[in-house]
């Protein structure tokens, strides 16, 4: 290596793929033990950046780190609640954790919260599981093999469906632009302008990029900072869909570098990468 960071073996898709209900396991545990907690009665604490965090996000993120240690303990993992002991840049391969996205979907009471779950390779996201234990779903995909979503439930069968992004509109169609119930800026509204007659579908949490990676919606546009955690899992889900994932100038997003605070700056999920600028 040419600089000091943190070092991991290479995953590539066909390992990636052998990972996969065994993460998808985690996943699931972590939304259980999010669903367990009384929202009217649990702490809820303020982060630096003002954001909350709940022990909700605490327990997830623990049963998460703790399994991952467990199924392949060589494998860096990069959560949200330990960013602080993250030395990036990340070499080779590394999960990226999202243990509660839309905490403050959460703390409302609503049900669009996630746990979002990522490998990424050499920068890249190439295995993305996206959680939403409240809507009994799950999205997920390693990168050239396809997407799917399953239905989860209290029986123990999972019920998996294939999904792809949908085309761009037809000429005269609105474009259906999925948008944050909980953040907006003047940017994002001003991409969304730019497409006359655009229908916007407000969401929370990484539900969104599900919405695009299962033909739902056109776009996603985010043109304020967010994090890598808070990207990573739709990344890989939106693009083993069909989609594609850009900056606003049509650029490829890179992870695990070394961004002050892991920082995501602005990206558009398109449906239909013949869409992206």
């Amino acid at each position: 290596m040419n600089e000091a960071g943190t070092s991991g073996p290479v995953i590539d898709r066909d390992s990636a793929a052998a990972l996969m209900e065994p993460l998808t396991d985690l996943v699931v545990r972590a939304g259980v033990a999010i669903l367990a907690v009384n929202r009217l009665a649990m702490k809820i604490d303020g982060k630096v950046d003002g954001s909350p965090v709940t022990e909700a996000d605490l327990a997830s993120d623990r049963i998460i780190g703790e399994g991952l240690a467990r199924l392949i303990p060589d494998v860096p993992a990069l959560s949200e609640e330990r960013a602080h002991q993250a030395k990036p840049p990340y070499h080779g391969s590394f999960f990226l954790i999202d243990p509660l996205d839309g905490t403050k979907e959460f703390v409302a009471g609503r049900s669009e919260f996630t746990v979002n779950l990522a490998l990424v390779t050499n920068g890249t996201p190439i295995l993305g599981i996206i959680g939403a234990p409240a809507l009994g779903l799950i999205w997920r995909a390693v990168v050239g093999r396809g997407a799917e979503r399953l239905a989860t439930g209290k029986a123990s069968l999972r019920v998996a469906e294939p999904i792809h992004t949908r085309p761009l509109p037809h000429r005269g169609d609105p474009w259906i632009a999925a948008v944050s119930r909980s953040h907006g800026d003047a940017k994002t509204e001003a991409f969304i302008e730019a497409r006359p007659g655009a229908i916007r579908l407000a969401l929370g949490s990484a539900v969104k990029f599900g919405c695009i990676a299962e033909g739902g919606a056109d776009i996603y546009p985010r043109l304020a900072p967010t994090s890598e955690w808070d990207v990573a899992a739709g990344h890989a889900i939106v693009t083993a869909a069909g989609g594609k994932i850009t900056d606003a100038k049509g650029r490829d997003l890179r992870f695990g570098e070394r961004r002050e605070g892991f920082i995501v700056p602005e990206f558009i999920a398109w449906g239909d990468p013949s869409a992206a600028c």
